[in-house]
């Protein structure tokens, strides 16, 4: 299993438990906003987690870009190969 999997695993629980996403409904080119319903409060809330989980430092700049749950997957990928 490759590390993207890995944080597409723990996205996607995210979106399950924090949005109550329907698990079918997420995809990697599902859309935040339009597709899974999320708002911009849903999204901060997101990344408060996502750095909970990483133990990183999220720069708002990297999210200010990010549309679909593939984005996601991506930003932290970043974010985890600058450590």
């Amino acid at each position: 299993m490759t590390q993207k999997q890995d944080i597409f695993d723990e996205v996607s629980a995210l979106l399950i438990k924090l949005f109550d996403v329907a698990r079918e409904d997420i995809t990697p080119e599902a859309r935040l906003y339009e597709d899974l319903e999320l708002d911009s409060i849903d999204a901060v809330d997101m990344i408060v987690h996502l750095q909970k989980k990483t133990g990183k430092k999220i720069k708002p700049e990297e999210f200010k870009a990010v549309r679909t749950v593939q984005d996601v997957v991506d930003a932290v990928d970043r974010l985890m190969r600058e450590a």
